[in-house]
């Protein structure tokens, strides 16, 4: 059984912010993702636990939770919303994680790709 996504009146949908960037990193793998906010479902998604990504990363001794691995997923990131022509996100950043480091990474690259950052 499918479970529909919430249905939210338009007078809160049109406070929220369309798409919203939410990034999770742990001892092995950096993992983002893009919500859209008023369907409550994943818009685009990046993990260096994907199997490619993974793969490709271990043939080249790379580590798959480095600040160059942060950066590699924001630009797949960036690449996947402008093949779904999402030109624009929010950034959520939960109280631990500051802009510095991996966060840093992945939201240069996000830019450099050409997403603008709201």
């Amino acid at each position: 059984m499918v479970i529909p996504p919430p249905v939210r009146p338009e007078r809160v949908t049109k406070f929220l912010k369309p798409y919203v960037l939410k990034m999770h990193f742990t001892n092995k793998f950096v993992h983002a993702q893009v919500f859209h906010t008023p369907t409550a479902t994943v818009a685009s998604s990046a993990s260096s636990q994907e199997e490619a990504l993974h793969l490709s990363m271990k043939q080249a001794k790379e580590s798959t939770r480095d600040v160059a691995a942060a950066a590699k997923i924001g630009k797949i990131l960036g690449e996947r919303l402008l093949l779904q022509n999402i030109g624009a996100v929010s950034i959520f950043l939960k109280r631990e994680q500051r802009y510095h480091g991996k966060v840093r990474a992945v939201i240069d690259s996000l830019r450099d790709a050409g997403i603008k950052l709201l």
